[in-house]
């Protein structure tokens, strides 16, 4: 089981940008998802989670409004779809998963398997 973020770049404040989550080793949907996002020096925080098979999505305060998730899969992939971004978006993204089915541990802390980040700066 394998993830790999990709997607993220430098992007004007309000702008728009959407990230990959390509997967690998299991199908959109068997998992839990989650997309995590952690400035150096700082605590990594949950951006957003869905669970097995999108029957749900949950959101924290700060994409609310914002962010969106959705999948191609056919390509077996998840993508978040960031707008109006601010500077306090700017950190390295995430995504995340449990091979345990842990929806939970994979929308709190995140689940056993990680990929590598994708760094999102969003000047002002």
């Amino acid at each position: 089981v394998q993830l790999q973020a990709s997607g993220g770049g430098l992007v004007q404040s309000g702008g728009s940008l959407r990230l990959s989550c390509a997967i690998s080793g299991f199908t959109v949907g068997y998992y839990a998802i989650g997309w995590f996002r952690q400035v150096p020096g700082k605590e990594r925080e949950a951006v957003l989670c869905i669970s097995r098979h999108f029957e749900d999505t949950y959101y924290a305060d700060s994409a609310k409004g914002r962010f969106s998730v959705s999948s191609d899969n056919a390509k077996n992939v998840v993508y978040l779809q960031m707008n109006g971004l601010k500077p306090d978006d700017t950190a390295v993204y995430y995504c995340t998963t449990d091979r345990g089915f842990s929806e939970a541990r994979v929308c709190r802390n995140g689940g056993d398997i990680w990929g590598q980040g994708t760094l999102v700066t969003v000047s002002s």
